[in-house]
């Protein structure tokens, strides 16, 4: 076992089964020494949690719904309780109803527009407000982005604005918290095929366009984006906050 991260403690929000984008950022943080708390939202989760996260040493396992805040608020008190700190946030959720992810942005609904941000932007600020607290010694909060924050992606819609407010959320956070040492960063993932990407009409025909037209020729692996994640919150990233990092291959920076 590696030893980037030996001894430190983690909190990761997100993973929903092995080909989650936050499972892979786990698997690097506990391939490098971490121990982890983990969350689940909803009892339709927790088995998968519990099965891949039940394996780690000393892991612990919560319920928390982001939308309540007692909950949030008894997520944190148990990590606080079972190791008394926290040196890293992995912040990987993201939520749109379903109609919302085809068709026109314009005929967006506000409750949909409500439940996209709350979910998908909100929960950043509220998680690292509660975090804050535990990173005694300082720390790392990374949140995961996507393109369709900066350019207009057909079908992601009103998740593309949720995700332009995440990453101005990044930079406000990292302003914030930067006295007390915590560093805030998103990584901007390239499309994968995870369980909330199949949310988004025509996903196979995105991967196949980006795989072609990225500058590798391929699209990016879950593993690559864990490991861009452990890069951020280990010391070897400890001057650099604020940022949205691209892990995607290069697609971002083609034009026509």
């Amino acid at each position: 076992m590696k030893s980037m991260l030996k001894d430190k403690v983690g909190m990761i929000f997100g993973v929903a089964n092995k080909r989650s984008i936050a499972w892979a950022c786990a698997d690097a943080a506990n391939a490098n020494g971490a121990k982890l708390a983990f969350t689940y939202q909803g009892e339709r989760l927790k088995e998968n949690v519990e099965k891949l996260a039940g394996e780690l040493p000393d892991s612990l396992i919560l319920p928390c719904d982001v939308t309540d805040q007692a909950s949030v608020d008894s997520a944190f008190e148990a990590v606080k309780e079972r190791y008394g700190r926290l040196d890293f946030l992995v912040h990987s959720i993201a939520f749109a109803p379903k109609e919302a992810l085809e068709g026109e942005f314009v005929t967006t609904t506000r409750d949909a527009f409500r439940t996209a941000l709350e979910i998908s932007a909100f929960s950043l600020t509220q998680v690292a407000l509660a975090a804050a607290p535990l990173m005694t010694d300082g720390g790392s909060i990374v949140t995961m982005s996507y393109y369709g924050a900066e350019k207009v992606v057909n079908n992601y819609n009103v998740m593309g604005v949720a995700k332009a407010a995440l990453e101005a959320s990044v930079r406000y956070l990292a302003a914030d918290l930067g006295k007390q040492n915590i560093r805030v960063n998103a990584i901007s993932a390239g499309p994968l095929n995870t369980l909330s990407a199949r949310g988004v009409k025509n996903m196979g025909s995105l991967l196949g366009y980006v795989g072609e037209k990225s500058p590798l020729r391929r699209n990016v692996t879950a593993q690559e984006v864990g490991n861009t994640s452990l890069f951020l919150v280990s010391d070897l990233s400890s001057g650099i906050t604020g940022e949205t990092i691209y892990v995607d291959c290069g697609y971002n920076i083609m034009g026509i």
